[in-house]
């Protein structure tokens, strides 16, 4: 690697899986990791409300991959409940435990979740103080760089910091952001530069060598992966590989196709609903696999209104199994540039 980070991580590669809503369940985590390797997987957030925790609940949300680390998100905002929640998850054999203060959603806003904490540093230190003391293992957040202002993302990151996390992610956007616009990665390299603590960077990350960009840019202890995951499964086998020196893979439609098929076979397993449910959730992956097509919005509406997961998969391996790699903006080097990447700039430039 041509970069070296002033802290470490605790885990080797230095490369996550993101946590995310719906999509990041133990049977997704368990067929991500087998495409490329992996320093740790992250559960979608565990919402932690109301007067007590459910311990089996918690307990339950504890499926690792095989051989991957399980870093387990939790999101409340009350110290005490997220406090006894975070001791479960540990003590269920959760390799981290970690803290939600980057959800950007109106529910989450509204509920004084997610982002939202962020607007009262002294509450937040509180809540993660109680959570520290709960957790005998790894203990990290995963943030934005603020609720409605960026300028505050190093005091943010600090509250993270002097609570005693062992590691910290940063998705530099603001919450009133979202995901529009371009992920600020000086906000990356801030953190970096001021922290004693390993900083995780996270956002616009598209591309296999844009990983290794942020890593040489901001000096990044680890780079966390979550949309572009789901749109090009192998981006992980991609950067080892790039890391190593070594010829990227690059994906063909048959492989996107036949991912298709692991997917629905993943989702198919244990569910006991009727088979046209998971058309749904499908449909979800499908979207971000049709980002790869220079066609995509077109094709994503032909295949959005199809009914079942049999229709779905027929119609997609019609679309993608003719395609060559080099039809697809699949390559590790982002050659067709459908997506935007992130980018670190000097303090001051444009």
């Amino acid at each position: 690697m041509p970069y070296s980070p002033a802290a470490r991580l605790p885990f080797e590669p230095p490369f996550v899986l993101a946590p995310m809503e719906g999509i990041t369940t133990a049977s997704i985590r368990a067929l991500l990791a087998t495409y490329g390797p992996l320093g740790l997987v992250c559960t979608e957030f565990v919402r932690v409300a109301g007067e007590s925790v459910s311990k089996r609940h918690l307990a339950r949300q504890v499926q690792k991959a095989h051989g991957v680390p399980l870093s387990v998100q939790i999101m409340g905002n009350d110290a005490e409940l997220m406090a006894e929640a975070a001791g479960v998850m540990a003590l269920a054999g959760a390799d981290v435990v970690d803290v939600n203060l980057g959800c950007p959603s109106k529910t989450a806003a509204r509920k004084g979740v997610g982002a939202a904490l962020l607007k009262d540093r002294a509450a937040l230190g509180r809540l993660l103080v109680a959570m520290r003391a709960a957790v005998p293992g790894l203990f990290s957040a995963k943030l934005r760089a603020g609720f409605d202002r960026s300028d505050d993302a190093l005091d943010n990151a600090r509250v993270v910091e002097q609570s005693g996390a062992d590691f910290i992610t940063v998705h530099p956007r603001r919450r009133v952001d979202y995901f529009s616009g371009i992920a600020d990665w000086r906000i990356i390299g801030l953190l970096r530069r001021q922290l004693s603590i390993p900083v995780i960077g996270n956002g616009d990350v598209w591309y296999a060598a844009d990983a290794l960009r942020m890593l040489e840019e901001t000096g990044c202890a680890g780079v966390m992966v979550g949309r572009p995951a789901l749109r090009n499964p192998w981006i992980f086998r991609q950067i080892a590989e790039l890391s190593a020196g070594r010829a990227p893979f690059a994906p063909s439609g048959l492989d996107v196709a036949a991912h298709l098929e692991r997917l629905h076979s993943v989702m198919a397993a244990g569910f006991d609903g009727p088979p046209e449910r998971l058309a749904g959730p499908l449909k979800e992956h499908l979207g971000f696999l049709c980002r790869s097509l220079p066609d995509r919005t077109a094709v994503s509406r032909r295949l959005l209104r199809l009914q079942t997961p049999a229709s779905l998969l027929e119609a997609a391996a019609e679309i993608f199994t003719p395609l060559e790699a080099d039809q697809l903006d699949l390559q590790a080097s982002g050659r067709h540039a459908l997506e935007r990447s992130g980018r670190a700039v000097a303090w001051g430039e444009a």
